[in-house]
């Protein structure tokens, strides 16, 4: 009887599309594939999907132009190019010709009490709005938070895994390619910060979560004065 075959999913049987190609370019220069989604301000299952589902072919203009942006002109940030990548993305549209919606990246609460919320550049820098619901709502169910940052490496005081800072959680620690840096205060496995507290802090800013976020780095001595958060991730569960 001769040996199975085993059967090779259809994305294996196909070279990869031109969007995961570019993706894997970008993966070669030091971007994740989180990193991509974050240009390309779309969630990074998407950017899976470049692989695993042939999709992607509406951002190969974009993903073309950022790749140009890091090779050719220098650029690292990521917010610089997500900004090169809207400029050459083209909303889908209904069949009525208005512009689709596109989900927005604020997640509320579960029905099993747990929550997240991201935001990008543009949304830190108005406030990081859609994310007060999320912080509110888990005040009011008694719940904890944890949340991730991202700033310039030099603006964090102390170094990488310090006990004063993370508190020694290396893992927590996330060096992106642009000389940026994600760490993550707070989690399920520490216990995280009060939910209500953090509310009580947002609504003295006036709403403005971001501020609120960095004005708790000040305080307990973790950045520089003239840091500014470039990326902001909230996430909230229901202690046991």
């Amino acid at each position: 009887m001769p040996p199975r075959t085993r059967r090779r999913h259809p994305s294996q049987n196909t070279a990869r599309n031109e969007a995961a190609q570019l993706a894997d370019r970008l993966q070669q220069v030091g971007y994740t594939k989180r990193d991509i989604a974050r240009i390309i301000d779309r969630d990074p299952s998407l950017v899976s999907q470049f692989y695993t589902k042939n999709k992607g072919a509406a951002f190969v203009p974009a993903l073309r132009q950022v790749l140009t942006a890091v090779e050719t002109g220098g650029i690292t940030d990521l917010p610089e190019l997500a900004a090169v990548a809207a400029r050459h993305t083209t909303r889908r549209t209904t069949a009525s010709g208005a512009r689709a919606r596109v989900r927005g990246k604020a997640v509320l609460i579960t029905a099993t009490g747990s929550g997240s919320g991201r935001v990008g550049s543009q949304a830190i820098a108005s406030g990081a709005v859609p994310l007060r619901s999320l912080i509110a709502d888990a005040a009011q169910r008694g719940m904890r938070l944890a949340f991730t940052v991202r700033l310039a490496k030099t603006a964090y005081l102390h170094p990488s895994g310090s006990r004063t800072d993370s508190p020694g959680i290396r893992r927590d620690v996330t060096q992106r390619a642009d000389h940026t840096e994600e760490r993550s205060y707070g989690s399920a496995q520490t216990g995280g910060f009060e939910a209500a507290d953090f509310a009580r802090r947002v609504d003295a800013t006036g709403g403005d979560v971001t501020a609120a976020v960095r004005q708790w780095l000040l305080e307990s001595g973790r950045i520089r004065p003239d840091a500014k958060i470039l990326y902001l991730e909230v996430r909230t569960w229901r202690p046991r």
